[in-house]
């Protein structure tokens, strides 16, 4: 159960079924350049980005949020933790399609433009040129996000399902007088074997992340997937991040700086009850240390990451070379 370890190997990109390759298409701002009238019509609130986006997805407690607070260092780029915009699109969609009170009157193409609304409807004031959407959802929904944004990247943070059980319990632990919102009774939140049980289900926290993540791992747009192990993240973050960098076709940014990251969410964690979930630690380190977990919760879910054997996807996988 014990965190393998890192410190001596460096990470590459491991892609399945071809040679790594890219073919990325930097979008350019056309509306207007740079310089000259866009710095009036700015200043005078007149001037919208073009913005660009990507997504970042994958298992819960797996550093998406860590790689949001790194991201955000880029003056380029606007990331953070989940957003509002994968529950509006779902809604939106439900309403508008079949069965819905507004199906007869918006057909497919409409209802693309306005789920594409949505994006720069909520990141319109966002003055950063690449928006990074965070979203569990996101990988149950490439078909979809490939048709409006096919220059998309999806970022999915993976990790070993029995350390994000232990991170979630860690959590609890660290709040023993609250009842969080992620267990819907008192019968599922009564021990470790039905906290875990009920998370691990396929429309619950864990469960429903890791099945969509799987979907996508093996679906036709898999080759704009990138799996980035958390393990990885802490251990190696600057090489890391340089992958992912060179993934989405992002030039480089010299100015990130792994001993000072800030990120915290204190107000939505406690709403949940679990206060702390978000905030990130400054120095991004690994930390490691005995799991909570019974060994037999361990054995259960210790064999759930796909991701590191089996090579049957055209998805990018962040690996350490064994030479």
């Amino acid at each position: 159960m014990c965190c393998q370890s890192l410190a001596a190997l460096s990470a590459s990109l491991a892609p399945h079924r071809q040679a790594w390759r890219l073919e990325h298409t930097r979008e350019k701002n056309a509306t207007a350049p740079a310089w000259g009238c866009a710095g009036a019509f700015r200043f005078l609130g007149l001037w919208k980005f073009v913005h660009k986006y990507h997504f970042i997805t994958g298992l819960p407690r797996a550093g998406s949020t860590l790689l949001s607070a790194l991201l955000l260092q880029n003056p380029r780029l606007h990331a953070g933790m989940t957003s509002p915009v994968g529950g509006l699109v779902s809604a939106n969609l439900r309403l508008m399609s079949a069965g819905g009170e507004l199906s007869l009157m918006i057909d497919a193409p409409l209802r693309k433009k306005i789920l594409g609304g949505l994006f720069d409807a909520f990141y319109g004031d966002i003055d950063r040129e690449v928006i990074f959407d965070t979203n569990r959802l996101w990988c149950a929904k490439m078909p979809m996000i490939t048709s409006m944004f096919p220059q998309a990247k999806m970022i999915a943070c993976v990790r070993d399902i029995p350390w994000i059980m232990d991170s979630l319990e860690n959590q609890l632990h660290k709040n023993p007088f609250e009842n969080t919102k992620l267990f819907a009774s008192e019968a599922e939140r009564l021990t470790i074997y039905s906290r875990m049980a009920a998370l691990a289900r396929h429309d619950r926290l864990i469960g429903f992340p890791w099945a969509a993540l799987k979907e996508a791992y093996y679906g036709p747009h898999a080759s704009n997937l990138l799996l980035v192990d958390y393990d990885l993240l802490v251990r190696a973050p600057q090489r890391v991040l340089e992958l992912v960098y060179h993934f989405i076709g992002e030039p480089w940014f010299d100015g990130h700086d792994f001993d000072n990251v800030e990120y915290d969410a204190p107000q939505f964690d406690e709403a949940l009850g679990m206060a702390g979930m978000h905030q990130v630690h400054r120095k991004v380190a690994p930390r490691d240390r005995q799991t909570l977990l019974p060994p037999d919760i361990v054995e259960k879910y210790q064999d759930m990451a796909f991701w590191r054997t089996d090579t049957r996807s055209a998805a990018s996988v962040i690996k350490p070379t064994t030479h």
